[in-house]
């Protein structure tokens, strides 16, 4: 093994060096993965443009969190993983004590813990998660779809918790990687799909991937009368907001059907908020929710799905690249809204 690795690393606002760092030490329980594919993420892409993430990183530090790879090294104590074993790692792991998740909840757990690098040659799960969540692959799926794993939980909870039964009318708006999931995950339970976008090629795409219909408009009131129309006026059963802007989450109120329910998938800017009409959620008995991040029941589940064909990188992922090359996907996702997934490879 090499003392050192080629990682990227996040000093601040649109500042990525790639550069050589020490790789890292695998203490007890942990395990050292070679990393094969990372792909670049929504998330990944606002933290370049931000320069930080209040919860997940703080600069310096190594940048990147949807990976695959093989297993180098393991820490004592760890018995279901060893060297060469392909694997998946999710990016964070609950704590499993506190008062959430004793409810089942370990998506709000008070002390859950973040992993971040994997944008490098090497990254090490920590002890946790290398037990809440992280599983062996197949050899019958890529690299790239395992790594798929992470973001489709997210969409696999959000579809979950808005329980959507079968000839639903359910309404997905904004058509990026995870809106696009949703959009999937909806047909596969049995819903009729409607797909809202800025871009017609966005909503192209999402019609390829099973959406019933698309509208395609950059205007809140149009985008809401054309749902309306779609549904006779009646609006939709579902309705999901994959875009994060407080504009589109009080349009997906207003796509509703009476006795529907929104989730309000897309996290919006810190310090914004959103006035609803009282009238309409009280008369109409409308239901309120929002989908934060994935528990480790959604990521084995969705590992399922991957395995199963359902979802793969094909249908994600648009671009391979070198991790030299890792600056300039960044620029150009961030100027770019709407683009599939770079695939990284180390």
């Amino acid at each position: 093994m090499p003392d050192r690795m080629m990682a990227a690393v996040l000093y601040g606002q649109e500042q990525i060096q790639i550069e050589s760092v020490e790789i890292p030490h695998v203490g007890p329980g942990d395990l050292l993965v070679r990393v094969r594919v990372a792909l670049t993420c929504g998330t990944d892409v606002k933290v370049f443009r931000r320069g930080y993430h209040a919860r997940m990183i703080v600069p310096p530090a190594l940048f990147g969190h949807e990976l695959a790879g093989d297993v180098v090294a393991v820490g004592i104590g760890v018995t279901h993983f060893r060297p060469g074993d392909r694997i998946v790692a999710a990016n964070s792991a609950p704590c499993g004590v506190c008062h959430y998740c004793r409810r089942g909840k370990t998506n709000l757990c008070d002390d859950l813990l973040f992993n971040n690098g994997a944008y490098a040659e090497y990254i090490r799960i920590p002890a946790r998660i290398v037990e809440w969540n992280t599983h062996k692959i197949p050899q019958t799926i890529t690299y790239s779809d395992a790594a798929l794993t992470e973001p489709l939980a997210c969409a696999l909870k959000a579809i979950e918790d808005t329980d959507p039964q079968v000839g639903d009318t359910l309404t997905v708006i904004g058509l990026g990687p995870l809106g696009t999931m949703l959009v999937k995950l909806a047909k596969l339970a049995g819903t009729r799909v409607i797909a809202v976008a800025r871009k017609s090629s966005q909503v192209d795409r999402a019609l390829k991937m099973g959406a019933d219909e698309g509208v395609a408009t950059d205007c809140t009131p149009d985008a809401v009368q054309r749902v309306l129309d779609l549904t006779g006026g009646a609006g939709s059963e579902i309705v999901i907001e994959a875009v994060g802007k407080p504009e589109t989450w009080n349009s997906a109120v207003s796509m509703l059907r009476r006795g529907g329910t929104v989730n309000f998938f897309g996290g919006c800017p810190a310090d914004t908020s959103v006035s609803l009409d009282t009238n309409l959620l009280h008369y109409s008995e409308l239901t309120c929710k929002a989908s934060f991040h994935h528990t480790p029941a959604h990521i084995r589940r969705a590992l399922d799905v991957i395995i199963a064909g359902h979802v793969t990188a094909r249908d994600f992922v648009n671009h391979e690249e070198p991790l030299a090359n890792l600056p300039q996907v960044m620029q150009h996702l961030a100027h770019h809204n709407g683009s599939l997934k770079t695939a990284i490879l180390p």
